[in-house]
């Protein structure tokens, strides 16, 4: 998968078995690799608000897949000594289509075809699209692995990924109903400034240095917080449709010349406050985060004080690797849908129903499908545990 940030392709092995009511994870390790620089150019050219061809969006396909291709077989080889025997794909997604809170299409590119072609291994893509058919929002589909895995600890608890666009699932300590949304930018603006305020030089705020330097800069969070996105009620997604370099200019008009580490610090408390005020609405007992943004101290520091005495920890406390926890999440999924399974919970996507999830592109020996996929009246998982490697 490739995240909202677009920086970087990731590949991680699991090990999946389901044994009774439990889904046993192991975690075999991640592999990554940059987007060539000139793709990552033209993606970025493609990407809302900028305008594009269908030429430009075919071409992305094309060539984002022939990228998740190699990676994959590389993981393969490296990870799973060539016994790799599926592959779940989320692809790069490039377009969320949501108004007036409801989505109504989801495109995620790297055609599946050119993975399966290149490792002869079946191919689970597209997995967004069948909970929006379904009235969902197609996301936070990891929801479902933080409610398998982290249900009934005391007090409850959040899940936060820190991705370019942060999201959390509330996971209840008892029978309550899990909820998940989209809490606005996680790493969006704070890429966008940077590579503004540098002309380029910067892609992000490596160790949050420049928020670190800066001084948050009040008119501008104030006007900033003022977006009608954070007062509508969950579940609820938005992307880099809304969050991206325009929105934030349009912020600053009027206020002024501002020093670059001030404006990087400003958009850094945004994603601090927006999250903790998801975490307070929770009453969670505690956070639970992974993703890119764990590793910006100056964010998780901004974020424990918006926190108060609610704890902050990674994912990595628990055994599943904070860098690589959405993609183990889309290796579960993919491993549901080929047993199929279910792979949504409604509260937390607000679909009618939970859906089977994505499309399955046959390997090079055809579309052999577990015994689990056909055999009637399979319970799916009620939880995940994780397996030390």
């Amino acid at each position: 998968m490739s995240g909202t940030s677009y920086d970087a392709i990731d590949a991680a092995a699991a090990d999946l078995t389901l044994d009774g009511d439990r889904l046993v994870l192991t975690p075999l390790g991640m592999v990554s690799a940059p987007y060539e620089e000139e793709l990552r150019e033209a993606l970025s050219a493609a990407l809302p608000p900028a305008p594009t061809t269908m030429r430009a969006v075919c071409e992305l396909d094309t060539r984002i897949g022939q990228a998740f291709a190699a990676l994959a077989g590389r993981a393969d080889r490296e990870l799973c000594d060539g016994r790799a025997e599926l592959i779940s794909s989320h692809g790069q997604t490039v377009y969320h289509w949501v108004a007036d809170g409801q989505a109504y299409g989801t495109l995620q590119l790297g055609q599946p075809a050119w993975i399966a072609e290149a490792t002869g291994r079946p191919v689970v893509s597209d997995l967004r699209g069948r909970d929006i058919a379904a009235g969902g929002q197609g996301a936070p589909l990891v929801s479902v692995v933080d409610t398998l895995w982290l249900r009934g600890r005391p007090g409850g608890c959040v899940a936060l990924n820190l991705g370019g666009i942060a999201n959390v699932t509330v996971v209840p300590d008892g029978a309550g109903e899990p909820l998940a949304y989209d809490t606005g930018p996680g790493n969006a603006l704070i890429d966008a400034a940077v590579r503004h305020l540098t002309d380029g030089r910067l892609d992000c705020d490596e160790d949050g240095a420049m928020a670190a330097r800066g001084t948050v800069h009040g008119p501008l969070l104030s006007r900033l917080l003022a977006e009608p996105y954070y007062a509508r009620p969950a579940p609820k997604t938005t992307g880099k449709e809304l969050f991206h370099l325009p929105y934030l200019q349009a912020s600053l008009a009027g206020l002024g010349p501002l020093p670059a580490d001030d404006v990087v610090a400003t958009v850094t408390e945004l994603t601090a406050a927006t999250v903790a005020d998801a975490v307070r609405s929770a009453g969670a007992g505690e956070v639970i985060a992974s993703g890119g943004g764990t590793r910006n101290p100056t964010l998780l520091a901004a974020l424990r004080r918006a926190l108060g005495d609610v704890p902050l920890r990674t994912s990595d406390e628990l055994g599943l690797p904070s860098a690589a926890k959405e993609a183990y999440a889309f290796a579960v999924l993919g491993f549901l849908t080929a047993h199929g399974l279910a792979g949504t919970v409604p509260a937390c996507t607000g679909a009618r129903h939970s859906s089977v999830l994505g499309s399955i592109t046959p390997g090079r020996h055809g579309l052999r499908l577990p015994p689990e996929a056909t055999a009637a009246g399979r319970a799916a998982p009620s939880r995940l545990e994780i397996s030390p490697p």
